[in-house]
């Protein structure tokens, strides 16, 4: 397989999220679904948590940002919980950037997984989150259920109803955990014209529009618990599909959260 797709699918794909169940399914393991050997897989790892802890402390040379991780609202032997997609599953993702301002002794759990509806976090990541029993949720989900099947905008794959409820039973579930401190964040929005433009996406007949997002958002705006907006456009933000985020793009969103939460002290 090619090196670059290869570490695309690492960078994104985390089999362990989906089959944890699975027994015996160890480094080694997942490292032969990739083709690699256990050290080439570590080695790519590393490489994109290197990636981040560099991408943190360049927020941090900008005084006020690091003013505002000075005042995030967590103590040590706190626990965060974040739920997610691709965007926040991403090895170079948000999270995994926030994961290296957080004060030590804080613990920080990516439940993301790449390509999760809210439908399907409904299954698969409550049931995580309710094991952790975490302090803080951080949410981004909703951007899975804004793609759309077929020609001509076509069909979303989930309606922005059943997001609604979706989002709403999340929350209303995680309360009965200990009722968590809970951040919303909403989708990140699309280069429509680059999605459009993607050789899987116009065979797969698939397609996202910032009008779909631009909904979620509203609804979330309306939620009485905070929410970040994440959909602002930036040079350089977007992979060649138009919907996963550069690493610029994911510290930008960093970023956003970090003033979020700061706000919130």
């Amino acid at each position: 397989m090619d090196a670059g797709i290869t570490a695309k699918l690492v960078r994104f794909q985390q089999p362990e999220k989906v089959l944890p169940h699975l027994p015996g399914l160890d480094e080694s393991r997942i490292a032969a679904l990739f083709g690699l050997t256990p050290s080439d897989y570590r080695a790519l790892r590393e490489e994109f948590a290197t990636r981040t802890r560099e991408a943190a402390a360049g927020l941090l040379a900008d005084p006020a940002l690091a003013g505002d991780v000075g005042r995030l609202p967590f103590a040590p032997g706190q626990r965060i919980a974040v739920l997610g997609e691709s965007t926040t599953a991403d090895r170079l993702s948000w999270c995994e950037i926030l994961r290296h301002l957080l004060p030590d002794g804080t613990g920080l759990a990516n439940l993301a997984v790449s390509g999760c509806t809210t439908t399907q976090a409904l299954t698969t990541q409550l049931p995580a989150l309710s094991s952790q029993r975490p302090d803080w949720v951080l949410c981004m989900l909703g951007g899975n259920d804004a793609q759309r099947l077929g020609p001509d905008g076509g069909t979303r794959l989930v309606s922005q109803d059943e997001t609604a409820r979706n989002l709403r039973t999340l929350f209303d579930l995680s309360a009965t955990d200990g009722a968590p401190r809970w951040l919303w964040l909403t989708p990140t929005g699309v280069d429509e014209a680059r999605v459009r433009a993607y050789p899987y996406f116009r065979k797969a007949r698939i397609t996202w529009t910032n009008r779909d997002i631009d909904r979620i958002a509203a609804f979330l705006a309306d939620r009485p618990e905070p929410t970040v907006d994440t959909r602002e456009p930036a040079a350089g933000r977007h992979m060649d599909d138009g919907v996963h985020l550069t690493l610029d793009g994911q510290r930008s969103v960093a970023a956003a959260v970090v003033r979020a939460l700061a706000r919130r002290a």
